[in-house]
């Protein structure tokens, strides 16, 4: 998926549908080693439902709630992604906003929430607010953890920092070179060290094989310090 401004928004192998093609992918899959067995997962923002595919793969017995605003998106993951809708798999076609409000009216919550909304040229503005995180923090179990998929290059990179630590306090921030992501990984529990964040990427390792995805990489990548103004 292509969007107008020529961005590549989803993108998968044909000959491989697991191996996963874009950085960014993987960078939101090391959240694996501070939160690994998620059973109830919102992801906002459906693309070519390549993060759907990816989780449902680890955790088939997951619930996967996905809130995407755009009929047209969800045709086509469908047409060309093979995108399934099934009893575990279900796509909300509403703004993200109204859906998290809404679920938290009914007392919902979520292990994981992965934020992946784009509207062509960044996170829709009214994602990024203190208060919408709010809303998502209050869908979050005692080890429920958030995970969000933003540019390293944004102007806004500052202010989303800022933003992100006034809600959640202390997360780790994921970058690597070469690309242009930045994935934020924010929990309500404390969040691992490097010695425990090293281990539990020995040991979740083989799990991440068939997505051509070396965890042990990752922990370097992740950082807890303030590298914005």
């Amino acid at each position: 998926i292509t969007s107008t401004n020529g961005q590549n928004q989803s993108c998968r192998f044909l000959s491989d549908h697991d191996k996963l093609v874009f950085p960014y992918a993987k960078m939101v899959l090391s959240g694996l080693m501070v939160q690994d067995n998620p059973q109830r997962i919102l992801i906002v923002g459906l693309g070519g439902g390549t993060l759907v595919h990816t989780y449902s793969t680890l955790f088939p017995d997951a619930e996967i709630i996905i809130a995407e605003i755009d009929e047209a998106v969800v045709s086509v993951a469908a047409e060309y992604f093979d995108f399934v809708q099934n009893d575990k798999i279900k796509v909300e076609t509403v703004d993200a906003r109204v859906y998290v409000k809404r679920a938290a009216l009914r007392k919902e919550q979520f292990d994981l929430v992965i934020l992946d909304a784009f509207n062509g040229e960044y996170i829709p503005e009214h994602l990024m607010t203190a208060e919408f995180l709010e809303e998502v923090k209050a869908l979050l179990p005692a080890d429920g953890m958030v995970v969000a998929n933003t540019f390293s290059t944004s102007r806004l990179y500052s202010a989303e920092s800022v933003t992100y630590q006034k809600v959640f306090g202390e997360f780790f921030s994921i970058r690597q070179f070469g690309t242009g992501n930045r994935v934020i990984v924010a929990a309500l529990q404390p969040l691992p060290d490097r010695a425990t964040l090293d281990e539990r990427a020995r040991t979740i390792r083989e799990r991440l094989d068939r997505f051509d995805m070396d965890l042990r990489d990752y922990p370097q990548y992740m950082n807890t310090s303030a590298d914005w103004d």
